[in-house]
């Protein structure tokens, strides 16, 4: 189970994965959020996927109580806990799963029948893999995510490049400007000099949510190449494999530098108020961080937050488009 961020959710997919292929015969249920049931509906490797709004309609103890007895009468052999609250330790503890696995830094890691020493320096899948050591599993072997498409998010896609005159042998490159956080958001005046940059050899396109419409209408207007926007116009997996169908993406830390990894699209990642030894750096051999190291202030939090603690925001002003723009080169001759 993994009831955080969508982004989160997309790193447990290989261990997902793992799971299905150690175990090929088992049923393998997903409880996730709203968010993340999109990217997850199609996925080969789960049996039942189980969606739990716990931000909205299955909000407060009663809702919890009953997805508990929904648990309880799947009568599951082993639960895996990658998040590490204590409500995600609890349910599984009430639905009276028989094994529970999870990480010791767990909230509620008391009642894991065992509690998996949390790995520090490791990326996030390989950090996840770690649950299934008990089961002789090599928790450094290297596993990408996977996400799979139908013929609705084929035609969709179709019909979006329809729309924007999008050749088909086109060289696109994607820009995720957005972010839940703040202090994780590049500047939007240099993801226009970004695009502008790029605009004479490339199409840009820039994609997110609907909650990403007003900083990409920003980066929009302050720009002379007038990029796409993909915003609020495609499902999470239908703008997966737009990325799919770009030569590279520039994005900050956050879900759509992940979509990249699991379609096998380049990421050039710019990193603020986190940083990549928290294990959440594109996964790819190609992909390249671009931050500014030898700042004290740096990390200032796990997630970031929705303002700079120091009020300078140095780690994202620092950097320039130009940096960006010569890690972009780096990555797309190597490729």
């Amino acid at each position: 189970m993994q009831s955080a961020f969508l982004g989160d959710v997309i790193l447990t997919l290989p261990l997902l994965q793992t799971v299905k292929a150690h175990f090929p015969e088992a049923q393998v249920d997903f409880l996730a959020i709203p968010a993340a049931g999109n990217i997850l509906e199609t996925h080969r490797d789960i049996t039942d996927l189980i969606i739990f709004d716990k931000r909205g309609r299955d909000r407060g103890a009663g809702s919890f109580l009953r997805l508990m007895q929904r648990l309880r009468r799947k009568r599951y052999d082993l639960a895996l806990v990658p998040h590490r609250s204590i409500r995600s330790a609890l349910l599984t503890a009430g639905a009276g799963i028989p094994r529970r696995i999870g990480f010791d830094r767990s909230a509620g890691a008391f009642l894991f029948h065992q509690a998996i020493p949390y790995p520090a320096g490791v990326h996030e899948i390989n950090r996840n893999l770690h649950l299934l050591t008990p089961f002789g599993v090599d928790p450094q072997q290297k596993v990408f995510p996977r996400i799979y498409f139908n013929e609705a998010d084929d035609s969709a896609l179709a019909e979006w490049r329809r729309t924007n005159s999008i050749g088909e042998n086109e060289a696109l490159i994607a820009m995720a400007p957005g972010s839940v956080w703040a202090t994780k958001r590049w500047i939007p005046e240099e993801f226009a000099r970004l695009a502008d940059r790029l605009a004479d050899r490339y199409r840009v396109v820039l994609v997110g949510g609907p909650a990403d419409d007003a900083v990409i209408t920003e980066i929009q207007q302050q720009t002379k190449s007038r990029p796409l926007s993909a915003a609020g116009q495609l499902t999470p997996r239908q703008s997966a494999l737009l990325i799919r169908g770009c030569r590279l993406l520039v994005s900050n830390d956050s879900a759509p530098m992940h979509l990249a990894v699991a379609v096998g699209t380049p990421v050039v990642a710019i990193f603020g108020a986190t940083v990549p030894a928290f294990g959440f750096y594109p996964y790819g051999d190609k992909d390249r961080v671009v931050e500014i190291n030898g700042l004290s202030c740096r990390p200032c939090g796990i997630h970031g937050g929705q303002q700079c603690p120091i009020g300078t925001f140095e780690c994202m002003k620092g950097i320039r488009a130009e940096m960006v723009y010569e890690a972009v080169k780096d990555v797309l001759n190597r490729g």
